[in-house]
Order: structure tokens, then sequence, then C-alpha cells
């Protein structure tokens, strides 16, 4: 996910590629030069070379292999919806079209196979729909710019109405939380006709800088700081696209995924596969979406909410942290909150088997109060 905790922990990454890769090419050109004679700076040069593109495999094999390893998994059943900003959205459909339909919003960063364990183990009992946001994966980006929390939602009400009249279970996980919250605020007259009830996996109700791990000094470097590397970021984008690619292959994107995202115990196919999928999109569209996010406040929203509701966070999510969807649970009318241990921001995926239990429990009872 590229919330903007991790939005300053890939910058971070990206610094220590470039230390690496220069200190290499520096140490090269002195000992090339004559002014370091030993050939132990040869060997060190060619080490720091050799971890600058093969840095990754070794943190890869220290990781356990999975039974069952995700992968980009795209379905043939497939709708594009044309947008009025030029934007296209790809909406995915697994399951049969009789069953009950499971509308699933991915957070900001990855696309929509992040969904690889939920598409698998739902589409029994569910029709699961996905969507690309527009920007990422196979969805077309908006011409005019607009990557608002607004934009997205009225995107997902759009996706609603594929499933015509038959009452949906909505979910979204990280930004894809916000996003859903935003669509409570924008579209409150679908909530019970049109929408069953809400999931809401790793997300917050505002600004997500005020929810996450160093929250206060993450609020007081977002003007000085933070605001200007993200301006930085959209004007060096198709450079620090090739340093993201730079930074996976040193291992340093590894260990940045496996910090904000996971408690150690996830596989080696999920830790490379979530690191992978965050590094596809153009660094100065993630950029714009984060700053999109840092105005995000739908507190208000919360007691407004009127259809049943889960709250789903890691224990140990440091993105968006655990007190955040307690807050969320407490001050919307008919939440429940379950927290997942051991699991991080990315419990969909560490925890997919007990998290798709979850998701079948709490959907059926509120198709159950729909018929």
């Amino acid at each position: 996910m590229f919330m903007p905790l991790d939005f300053l922990l890939r910058f971070l990454s990206n610094l220590v590629t470039v230390a690496i890769l220069g200190s290499g090419a520096y140490i090269f050109y002195e000992w090339y030069q004559g002014e370091l004679i030993s050939d132990r700076w040869l060997y060190l040069s060619i080490g720091l070379f050799a971890w600058s593109f093969l840095g990754l495999l070794p943190i890869l094999l220290l990781r356990r292999p999975g039974r069952d390893e995700p992968s980009p998994l795209r379905s043939e059943r497939v709708q594009r919806l044309q947008r009025p900003d030029g934007s296209e959205i790809n909406v995915e459909f697994y399951g049969s079209e009789h069953a009950p339909p499971l509308i699933l919003t991915h957070g900001w960063g990855p696309d929509s196979t992040v969904w690889y364990y939920a598409k698998k183990q739902l589409a029994e009992q569910f029709r699961v729909i996905v969507w690309d946001l527009p920007g990422l994966g196979k969805s077309k980006k908006p011409q005019n710019r607009d990557y608002s929390l607004e934009k997205y939602a009225r995107d997902l009400e759009a996706v609603l109405t594929l499933v015509g009249d038959q009452p949906a279970i909505l979910l979204g996980h990280s930004m894809g939380a916000m996003i859903l919250l935003t669509f409570c605020r924008l579209f409150s007259e679908h909530l019970e006709q049109r929408v069953a009830g809400l999931i809401l996996v790793d997300g917050t109700y505002t600004n997500p800088l005020k929810t996450a791990l160093l929250n206060r000094l993450l609020v007081a470097l977002q003007k000085p700081l933070l605001e200007p590397l993200l301006y930085l970021t959209i004007a060096l984008s198709p450079v620090l696209w090739v340093m993201s690619w730079l930074s996976y292959l040193n291992g340093t994107t590894l260990l940045t995924t496996e910090l904000s995202g996971f408690t150690g115990r996830e596989t080696r196919g999920q830790l490379n596969f979530s690191s992978l999928i965050g590094i596809k999109a153009s660094p100065g569209v993630l950029a714009r979406g984060v700053l999109a996010m840092l105005r995000f406040d739908e507190t208000n929203t919360l007691s407004t909410i009127a259809v049943p509701t889960l709250v789903v966070v890691g224990k140990s999510d440091i993105a968006t942290r655990p007190f955040a969807s307690e807050r969320m649970s407490t001050a919307i009318p008919q939440a429940q909150l379950s927290v997942l241990s051991p699991g991080g921001h990315m419990v969909l995926m560490e925890r997919n088997l007990q998290f798709s239990d979850l998701i079948r429990a709490f959907s059926a009872s509120c198709l159950r109060l729909t018929t």
C-alpha cells in the first residue's frame, strides 16, 4: 500500500539505492584511476554493484515458501466503464452472477490483483467484483488529474450500478476504506437500499498521517517536508520510477514493504508480490493520490452510517494503527471490530484464510437482514 508513511519509507529506500550504487561507482573509478591501490577496493566496488542488482535474493531466500503464493490473477469477464473525466475503469467479475455481490476496493499503490486470495476463497459464495482505481492497474487515469477521494467515491457508485437492484456488500482496504467512507457521505441514499453492509479493512477516518506510527512527527513534517517531496516526486516521476525498480532489485523495497505491511510471518511469495505490485504505477500518480489523502477527513460521517459495518485491522498495523479502527467501530452505530493477530497492514494477505472467514460470516448476517 502507498500510504503517506509508505511514501516516506520508499523515499528513504531510494536514497539508500543511490548511496549503494553511487558508492560502488565512485570506489571503482578511484581504483581505476590508481587513487585506491589495493585490489580490495575493486572487490568492494564489485560487491556494491552485486548488491545493487541482486540484493533481493538473500532476503527472499530467507523467507519461507507458501503453499499458495499470490500471482496477478485476472478474470476473462471484464467490463469497462467510461467516466466523464476521461478515465476508464476496468471491472472484473468472479463467481456466479446470481450470487450476492461483493465489491472490493483496493488501496492506493497496488491494483485489484492484490485481492488474489479473496477472489479465490470467496467466489463460491459471492459474485466478487473488483476494480482498478483509475491511474492504477488496467484503468486509465483521469485526464483532469483528479485523484481525490470524492472522485473515487463517484467511480465506486458507477461500479455499484453494475449489480442492479441486488443489495451489495462493499469492502475497502486502506485507502479503499477511506473511499467507502467518502461514498457514505456523498451517496447516503444508497445505504440500506443498494448497500447491505460495509467492511472497512486497515483504514482510517482522517488524514492518515494522524493515525500512523510516529503520527505527531509526521504531522509536524507534513507542510515543510512531506508535501514538497510529493511535488518533487511528481516532477521527477520517470527518474524515481527507475529508482524504485533499483530499490526492488537491491532488496530495500522488500524490507520497507515488510516493515510497513507485514509482521515477519508472511511467505516469500507474499512479500515479493506485495513489493512488485507497489512499484508498477507511476510515482507521479501515486504522489497525487497521497496529496489527496492528506486532505481527507470523514470524522463526521461515521455517526451517519446506517448499515451494519465490520471494521477489520491487523494488530501490528503501523500505517493505520488499530486505534483508528477502534474509533471507527465506536462511532459507527452498527459497527463491530475484529482485530487479527498477528497481522499488519496487509492482513488480507498475511491472514487470508481468517480474513475470508470474517467476510463470509459478516456478509451472511447482513444479507439475511435484507431478505
